[in-house]
Parts: C-alpha cells; structure tokens; sequence
C-alpha cells in the first residue's frame, strides 16, 4: 500500500512513505508487549499526567497540526484547527477521570465475601483508522487505552500519513514510553499478520463495510475483542411544529461540516409536507452561498473532497441517482478549480427503487424526503442498512425526543447538532457496526472485567455461600 499526502486542492504530491518492513512490525509488538507487562504493575493514575502533557502539545502546536491535516485531506484548516483543540479535551478528560472511572466496581452478592469487578488491560490493541479526522479518530481509542495500560499499533489512511507521524510524534514528545503509540505504514496482509499475533488481543476499526468485515473477520477467526464504526447513512426528520428557519440553519451546516464526509453527517434529510418546499428552498439559499477555494483561505468555506478517487465515487453516486429517477434540485455542476471539488448538491424524489436509496453519500450531498405523519418520517429513517445518528428537529422538545427514541440509530440529537465529546459515548448499531467509543464504555471498551471475590475464611455450611449448592 502506498502511502502519500497528495494535496486535494492543487492535486501535488506533498511526500511519500515507505511501507512497513517485517522488522518494524515485530519491533512494535514486542516494544508494545514489553510495555504491556511494565504497565501491568503499575497505577492507572500514573500515566495522567503525560496524557495531560499531550493535550498542551496538541494546543501548543495547533497550528503546524491543522495544516498538516489540511494538506493531507483537504479540510477547512479552521475545521482542522477545531480538531486538534477536540484531541486536547478528549486527551484531559480521561487523564482527569480515567483513573476514577477504573475504580473497581462492588457488586451486592448473596456468595459469601465481597464481590467486585476489576478494570484491568488485556494487552497490544491494533487501531485501523479513517482518514476523515486523521487526529480525533486516533484520540478516541488512544487516550482511554493509554490510560487502561493497553499499548496501541496504529495502521492509519493511506492518504494521511503526515496526521499519523504527526500524532506519533507528539505522544513521543510528551514523555509516553515507547510502544505506547506505534504508528505503521502498513498494508492490510500485514494488518491481519498483526491481529493474529497472540501478543495482541484486541482491534478497534473506524471505516468502510468491507474494510470492517475483513478486520472482523481475522479478529474473529483469532478471538480477538474488536469494535467497529462503519459509517452511517442519518436521517434529519423535520417534524411539523418545527421552526423552519431553526431547521435549516442547522440542516446546512450538518451536510457541508467537513465537506460532507463525515460519518455521523446527517445525509437523508425527512421533513413533514407542510415545511418541504420552504425547506428545500431554504437549503438552496444557504447551498448557494458558499464558496469553494483554497482549504488554507478563511475566506472558502467548503473545502476539496478528500481525493480524486472520493469525488469519482460520489460523482458517480449521484448519476446512478439521477438514472435511477432521483431529481437535481440544486447543483451538480463542475467547479473550474484544480482541486477534487463537488458543487454542494440537493437530491429529491428518491425512491426505494433508486439504486441509490440504501447507498451512503460521503460527501456533500442531500437527499430530501417528504412526509405525512410522524410515524411515515419514523420508518422511513428507520428503512436504513445503517444506524450511527440521527437529528430530530421539533419546537416541542419531548415531541422530538418521543420520536428519537422510535429511531434505530446508537446516538441520536433533538435540536442539537451531533457533536462528539468525550462524556458521551459513539457507536451504532445495525451496519453501522458494533461497541462503543469515548466516555466510559469507550474506556472499559477493551478491558478485562476481572472478578474477584474475597472471603475471611470458607464458610462451608452457610446456605448463602456460593459452595453450598455442592454439599450434596
């Protein structure tokens, strides 16, 4: 696999590098277990203070870091700045609540002695990642993992390594050991190499279907613990009582953030029949005025996709649509820039014959639904493959969130844009994959939830301890 920053807005080569030799590889599994067993013996609390030694990196180089994502993938550099700054508050909150969250937990039990869980590591994690937000997609499974003791291996987007030496680099920088985060150029045969040594004992992917099912599949096959992020088709229901204006000025920037390509980026916008035309209007107003340009220029303000062969597939995406009876109300046209532009594009009359109706648009895309009734915007958000997230719009807050509970999604938002913090927990569920990142699910996501039970002494004859049901 060759892995190379391109530039999406001038289409230039920027830098290659080399792929992963065999010796590199055996040098972070063993560095990882090394570090594995040392951090075995000592406390959870430990490590938080180079965690917090990391976040002040990240903010006191946000500005080499941004532009570095930027050129890799094209995103608005105040977008990548935004990013860096959400790695520094992901890096703090599990450095200030980490070692808190790990507590054993006491379980009331009739068995004889004190029962409680324990949070312990499990060993070397392997880390696949997308290339859509190079920095936060690898905070998200490093931060709770350095803190539960578990040494990470990262296999990062073809066409972002600088994002992934740049992160490997400020770990290093902060005082973490090595082996705490081992950044690969790897292909995918060496990836499955990895997940089946039995130094390594779990896998965390954020990426496509197939790429999930392949990472799965060897995870399984060795019974490696594994989680997955597949990416999400969200629906955006509009409900009736909502205040239009309110709706869109949200709508608009969900479907542009980061150029459209974002997983949790509401994609099928479902809106009640007495909003819809003003709905679709509206949109268009706010579609119409941006401007696309230089990533680097505060003044653009939608950005390149990501790379040619991204633009090609949703370019293509979009005319199976129209084939398939899908109707442009907006958009759609070539832009006479250098870099991998798609005018930002509104699709209606999607029906479920359209070779597209179950299809994921990564990109700046929205489709347009309309509906009569609650229960019609329920099931048709729910007639998905996918359930990452969801909006809800409604001016009566519990009326939205009766519906967002109807909804079969792992996260959903009413009257709020879907933003992701380390408190709350991200993940889906259906084709959108399986566990959970960030908050404490996302910490204890790979650990061993130990038992153990403590006695004074065997108490063999009283009815309430646990070896009495042996007596006879």
């Amino acid at each position: 696999m060759a892995y190379k920053t391109i530039n999406p807005y001038t289409n230039e080569l920027v830098k290659s590098y080399p792929d992963a030799t065999a010796e590199e590889i055996e040098s972070a599994l063993s560095t990882g277990y090394a570090l594995y067993k040392k951090w075995r013996n000592e406390s959870v609390s430990s490590r938080a203070v180079t965690l917090h030694t990391i976040a002040d990196l990240l903010r006191e180089n946000e500005d080499e870091l941004a532009k570095i994502a930027t050129i890799d993938m094209g995103k608005l550099y105040a977008e990548s700045k935004g990013e860096v700054e959400l790695c520094a508050i992901i890096a703090d909150y599990y450095a200030d609540n980490g070692a808190d969250l790990l507590k054993p937990t006491p379980i009331s039990s009739r068995n004889t002695g004190d029962a409680e869980i324990l949070h312990q590591a499990t060993g070397v994690l392997m880390m696949v990642e997308p290339w859509n937000f190079p920095y936060y997609q690898i905070m998200r499974v490093f931060a709770p993992n350095f803190m539960v003791g578990n040494p990470m291996i990262l296999k990062h987007a073809s066409n972002t390594p600088g994002s992934a030496a740049a992160f490997e680099k400020i770990v290093l920088e902060a005082g973490a050991p090595k082996g705490s985060l081992t950044n690969l150029f790897a292909s995918y045969d060496q990836v499955s190499g990895i997940i089946a040594d039995p130094r390594v004992q779990g896998v965390a992917l954020t990426g496509s279907k197939r790429g999930g099912q392949s990472v799965a599949e060897t995870a399984g096959k060795n019974l490696k613990k594994n989680s997955m992020e597949l990416g999400g088709s969200d629906a955006f229901v509009v409900l009736s009582d909502a205040d239009v204006d309110k709706a869109v000025d949200l709508a608009w920037r969900v479907r542009i953030y980061n150029a459209g390509q974002v997983c949790t980026s509401d994609k099928r916008f479902i809106v009640a029949d007495n909003l819809y035309d003003e709905f679709l209007k509206k949109l268009k107003e706010n579609f119409e005025k941006l401007v696309p340009g230089d990533p680097m220029d505060p003044k653009t303000t939608i950005a390149p996709m990501n790379s040619k062969r991204a633009k090609e597939k949703l370019q293509s995406q979009i005319d199976r649509a129209i084939a398939g009876g899908a109707k442009v109300y907006y958009g759609n046209q070539p832009i006479d820039l250098p870099g991998q532009f798609i005018q930002p594009t509104i699709l209606t009359d999607i029906d479920k014959d359209n070779p597209e109706f179950y299809d994921e648009m990564f990109g700046p895309v929205a489709q347009v639904f309309k509906v009569s009734s609650d229960q019609e915007a329920i099931d048709l958000a729910n007639d998905s493959k996918l359930g990452l997230g969801g909006i809800v719009v409604s001016a009566d807050p519990q009326h939205g969130k009766a519906v967002a509970e109807k909804i079969e999604t792992g996260m959903v938002f009413v009257n709020s844009f879907l933003v992701s913090l380390p408190e709350l927990p991200f993940g889906g569920v259906k084709g959108s994959g399986y566990g959970r990142e960030m908050s404490q699910l996302g910490l204890t996501a790979f650990t061993n939830e130990k038992l153990i039970v403590t006695a004074q002494d065997p108490d063999w004859n009283n009815p309430a301890g646990g070896l009495a049901i042996f007596k006879k």
